[in-house]
């Protein structure tokens, strides 16, 4: 099962990505991929549109979403894997979730017009496939357009990461929100990119055991924001919290994403994918 091309975390239009939900499905085939799970921030627009192409073209859909939590002073990203879309409970806490980021989205560009970049608002704007999904993707897209820095990833480095000009406080759903939320759904939920957690390893241990502990079933080992050393370690934690292993790009668009869809290194072949246990 380890050879399966799977890529079980990416982007479209819907939230913070650049290809529409089609386009990623035929990118993704094109790719080689096997099996794709579509999961944008918050939001499960984008997901009909996916599996009518994916199912015309012959690929493997996996309906999913990326819920933002906080968890101590961190945002926490956690996937669901094989959610049902029209769950009540799902629908209505997403749109809670959704429902502060126009607040946020204000104060971001307050803070940067503060430090002489005005119309950020706007700009973020034009650069939204869903307006009531303003995220800090779209700022930085704006940010970079502006000449302010020359990739997405400088953006976020010195203007929307904690302790930059940009940066706000927010608060998401809990963890145990969210995962209630997912297994109500019928879902399986993953712990996205662990390796972009400023996290000490006594920390990082005491959110995996919570996790498992509260229901969450697999951990990001292979992902774009890992590299080798980190596919190593987290393959070790999956092990030691005995949690199913997922493998993803987290693909937002050919100019802003480290690695392509279905491009992720392949998992260490001892490690139980969480594809297993997908219908």
């Amino acid at each position: 099962m380890n050879a399966l091309n799977a890529d079980l975390h990416c982007h479209s239009t819907a939230s913070d990505g650049t290809l529409a939900p089609a386009d990623v499905i035929r990118r993704a085939k094109a790719n080689g991929v096997d099996l794709l799970a579509l999961t944008d921030h918050d939001e499960l627009l984008g997901l009909d549109e996916a599996e009518t192409e994916a199912r015309e073209i012959g690929l493997r859909f996996v309906p999913g979403v990326e819920i933002s939590v906080s968890w101590l002073d961190q945002t926490l990203h956690i996937v669901g894997l094989g959610i049902d879309p029209a769950n009540s409970a799902l629908i209505a806490g997403l749109a809670q979730v959704r429902g502060g980021r126009d607040g946020r989205a204000a104060r971001i560009a307050a803070e940067l017009e503060r430090i002489g970049i005005p119309g950020a608002l706007e700009g973020a704007l034009a650069y939204a496939g869903n307006p009531a999904l303003l995220s800090r993707a779209h700022f930085a897209r704006f940010l970079v357009e502006k000449g302010c820095a020359k990739n997405v990833h400088d953006v976020f480095l010195h203007y929307l990461a904690r302790g930059k000009p940009g940066y706000v406080e927010h608060v998401w759903a809990t963890l145990e929100d969210a995962l209630g939320w997912i297994k109500g759904a019928g879902g399986l939920a993953v712990i996205a990119h662990p390796g972009r957690y400023r996290l000490s390893h006594a920390e990082m241990d005491i959110l995996l055991e919570t996790f498992r502990d509260q229901g969450g079933d697999a951990v990001e080992v292979s992902c774009g924001a890992h590299d080798g050393g980190q596919v190593l370690a987290f393959a070790r934690l999956a092990r030691k919290f005995g949690l199913l292993a997922s493998r993803a790009s987290d693909f937002h668009g050919p100019e802003d994403s480290p690695i392509d869809l279905g491009r992720a290194p392949p998992l260490p072949p001892d490690l139980t994918p969480v594809w297993t246990r997908l219908q």
